[in-house]
């Protein structure tokens, strides 16, 4: 039934996407390259909200929060909290001005104010940087999903699934543009929501609709006691389990906000009371979702057992899907065979979703910051074939990655990913949008600087070796005290910046903020919009 399910999610998201994708006859080649990379910005503030949600949950947040909940109880919650958390931060401090400067990618809401090819380049680079990780991570469980699912545990035919999927995210990404994958991106949201309630409701039923009791079931089960409803379960190997917590929070808060795929979705909107309508819509559906989860991740402590989870997988990732079992029961009915496999097909369309969201943003900053901004300019339709030929150019990287990738830990690749967006891509857009002073100088130095810092820092986390759950178990080279490198990164990140910008020489500080000064009304308040390459 299961493999029916995704066989036909597969098939008529692909055919969605065909349908939906741009269309040449009758239509101006600037009209065509702008709904390739926005939609046509035709998508209603409802439409569109749930689009963005879409793109913010990836299956790594659906199977991961899940999971730690299940498993940590209270710093599961804070991190469910902290990630709708920080949709709200870019609901209300990014949303608006993204919109304002940008046209199609980040590139352009930076290069709004700094012009350059270097700018563009750095951006792009630390786009693809960003997401890449979270890219594999995805699609390398992905393979695992469907074993899991299907009962088999032979490598050839996951190593065939993570190919088979990589294949059908690129053709999204390729062939629907922003549209396609937006439509994708709202299947996902509406399949998500009803089966999470559907399944929240099973779960709620079996503790006779009482918070207390499923609370007291799930902390029962966790073996863990009176620990699983207090802060520090999760980072217990760490020298400051509080610490890490706090650094846990804040690379999620600010990394999930300027992950490049979704803030791309800001410049589909027509105007800033559409954005600001999308974001609200957005926020309503990301905090419903993470109730859901929240009820899910205790259900299945409660009904499965921590022991039973961890041993299935030690970061939880199969919490989701053996919380559901549990709530079905051991006779399970055609009815309730059918919501094992709507949960199960919405994780599937959830990976899918998610990746081709990805290798959009990706395809997309590589067309059109780095090739459309060479020295000669290019044909808007030729523009639009380089983000076609460039979704293949990251797609394919991505599956032959990610086929090696596979029989590893992932956890340090989420990890890394939110710490890329929170320690270079949250201090480039803070500077850029809103210091006057800001040069080009600086915005590389963040860039760079955050980026290289947090994968330096990275590999010396307890999640990449030296304990039995990292990613090399027979290796110690952990030299980093804490989980999450967001505590040292973060800072260096907006530190770069400023210093870059405070050694640059003053003439070059003064012409730099003149450019700014000049587009200030335009990228604060919207004023004099006018659509430029």
């Amino acid at each position: 039934m299961s493999l029916v399910a995704f066989t036909a999610v597969a098939t008529i998201t692909l055919l969605l996407c065909v349908l939906t994708g741009p269309d040449r006859h009758n239509r101006d080649e600037l009209d065509e390259l702008d709904e390739f990379y926005t939609g046509y910005r035709g998508l209603s503030p409802f439409r569109g909200g749930l689009a963005i949600a879409g793109d913010y949950i990836s299956a790594a947040t659906v199977l991961g929060t899940v999971g730690v909940i299940a498993l940590t109880g209270y710093d599961g919650v804070v991190l469910a909290l902290s990630t709708g958390l920080s949709l709200v931060l870019l609901m209300f401090l990014l949303a608006e001005p993204l919109r304002n400067a940008g046209r199609f990618t980040m590139g352009d809401a930076i290069g709004r104010r700094l012009p350059g090819r270097s700018v563009r380049i750095a951006v792009c680079g630390a786009t693809i940087a960003a997401l890449l990780p979270m890219m594999l991570v995805q699609l390398a469980g992905a393979g695992d999903l469907v074993a899991f699912v299907l009962g088999f545990d032979n490598a050839g035919l996951k190593t065939g699934c993570i190919v088979g999927l990589g294949v059908l995210m690129i053709s999204y990404a390729a062939i629907g543009g922003m549209k396609g994958t937006a439509l994708i991106q709202l299947v996902k949201m509406v399949m998500l929501l009803g089966s999470g309630a559907v399944v929240a409701g099973l779960v709620m039923s079996r503790f006779g609709w009482s918070p207390g009791e499923l609370v007291a079931a799930a902390e029962k089960g966790s073996g863990a006691g009176p620990a699983y409803l207090r802060s520090g379960l999760q980072f217990t190997d760490s020298w400051s389990p509080r610490i890490d917590m706090i650094s846990s929070e804040l690379t999620v808060v600010l990394g999930g906000a300027c992950l490049p795929h979704v803030t791309m979705r800001m410049y589909a909107s027509r105007s800033a009371t559409e954005v600001r309508r999308s974001m609200s819509w957005a926020v309503s559906a990301v905090v419903v979702f993470i109730l859901l989860i929240a009820v899910i991740g205790f259900g299945a402590s409660a009904l499965v057992g921590r022991e039973l989870i961890a041993g299935s997988d030690p970061q939880g990732n199969t919490a989701l899907l053996l919380g559901t079992q549990g709530a079905l029961g051991p006779d399970v009915t055609t009815v309730e065979a059918l919501v094992f496999t709507a949960m199960a097909t919405t994780i599937f369309l959830t990976v899918l979703a998610s990746v081709a969201g990805m290798i959009l943003a990706c395809a997309n900053s590589l067309a059109h910051d780095v090739f459309a901004h060479r020295g000669k300019r290019i044909s808007a339709r030729t523009e639009m074939t380089l983000a076609r030929v460039s979704a293949l150019a990251i797609g394919v990287p991505t599956i032959v990655l990610a086929t090696f990738a596979q029989h590893r830990t992932l956890q340090p690749l989420v990890v890394l990913s939110f710490s890329l967006g929170a320690s270079a891509l949250a201090p480039a857009l803070v500077y850029g949008l809103f210091w006057r002073r800001f040069t080009r100088a600086g915005l590389l130095c963040t860039l760079i600087g955050g980026t290289t810092g947090s994968i330096v820092l990275m590999t010396g986390t307890n999640l990449v070796s030296g304990s039995p759950g990292s990613a090399f178990p027979g290796m110690d080279f952990n030299w980093f005290p804490f989980t999450t490198t967001g505590i040292v990164s973060i800072p260096l990140g907006f530190l770069l910046g400023w210093l870059g910008t405070v050694l640059s020489p003053r003439v070059r500080r003064t012409a730099q903020r003149r450019q700014y000064e000049a587009v200030e009304r335009r990228i604060l308040a919207g004023a004099v919009r006018r659509e430029q390459g």
